[in-house]
């Protein structure tokens, strides 16, 4: 709940700064009929946009488990994630179809102190709000958010170009507002990819391999255990899961061994970050020539 209040927060935030940048910007861009300014204009409504499909997910992600949903909801802000890939996909185009269609038709640019003033008040805007993504995404471990952090910075940079192409209007190099046009597609591609892969990697249940390693050394540290077996972590939206196996000596009670699963399950919960449930799984130390798993070999 604390997580998905915090993430709320941040879209909030987010949505008034960018609606705001993105209002100013239109403005301009209707007054000069800067193609470059226009460009990111769109970007930014855009990216503000994305936090409605974020915000329906961090409320979806808050309702119980299910007999059906076992795992919850929490994986709806991986399909959120989708959704602002296919928005970034479909602002980088129509910023490449309208600067085409200026180098093709070029028009005069006007006002381009005021285009030089909507180009600065963009990259501080969005700097700001991806600052403020990022950090937030991290902190609850929502990859969604971290792929909107990563876009509204990425428009930021775009807000600079667009200003580099009003100088270069101002020098008499009137194809300068298109080109900037189609710099501002392709750094909108780049994000795209990032924004795509981290993505991508959620979906198909990727960590960072140093989670892995500080769960194994965690469990090896364990009073009572002496080897680990298969260590599985997953994200379920910005929770993180476990499923772990551990071995204990061969001579002590059930009770004991599920004692000692509970403290290695006690420790992952405090050594690993948005670690929210674990499942510990204990094994005998095998005898020399057993396999306390036969019975499961024709199954794996």
């Amino acid at each position: 709940m604390e997580a998905s209040s915090a993430g709320m927060r941040a879209l909030w935030l987010s949505l008034a700064i960018l609606g705001a940048t993105a209002v100013i910007q239109a403005a301009v861009a209707a007054l000069s009929g800067s193609v470059a300014l226009l460009g990111d204009t769109l970007h930014n409504a855009a990216d503000a946009l994305t936090a409605v499909p974020l915000g329906i997910a961090f409320i979806a992600g808050r309702r119980p488990a299910t007999r059906r949903y076992t795992y919850g909801y929490g994986r709806a802000e991986d399909l959120a994630g989708i959704v602002i890939v296919a928005l970034i996909l479909a602002s980088s185009a129509l910023a490449a179809y309208e600067a085409v269609t200026r180098l093709m038709h070029p028009q005069r640019v006007s006002d381009l102190g005021a285009v030089a003033a909507a180009a600065l008040v963009g990259f501080a805007g969005n700097e700001l709000v991806a600052r403020y993504r990022i950090r937030v995404g991290r902190t609850i471990g929502s990859a969604a958010l971290v792929a909107d952090g990563l876009h509204a910075r990425t428009d930021g940079l775009t807000s600079l170009a667009v200003l580099a192409g009003a100088g270069g209007v101002a020098l008499g190099w009137n194809w300068a507002d298109p080109v900037v046009g189609l710099v501002i597609t392709v750094a909108i591609l780049t994000v795209l990819y990032q924004a795509a892969r981290e993505v991508y990697r959620r979906l198909m249940d990727a960590v960072d391999p140093a989670l892995v390693d500080q769960a194994e050394r965690t469990l090896r540290s364990t009073p009572g255990v002496l080897g680990t077996g298969l260590v599985r972590l997953r994200w379920v939206g910005h929770q993180l899961r476990a499923e772990c196996e551990i071995v204990v000596s061969g001579g002590i009670t059930a009770f004991e061994a599920h004692e000692i699963a509970v403290n290695a399950e006690h420790d992952l919960l405090h050594a690993l970050p948005r670690l929210s449930a674990v499942v510990v799984h204990a094994d005998p130390q095998p005898r020399r020539g057993t396999d306390p798993h036969a019975v499961l070999a024709p199954h794996r």
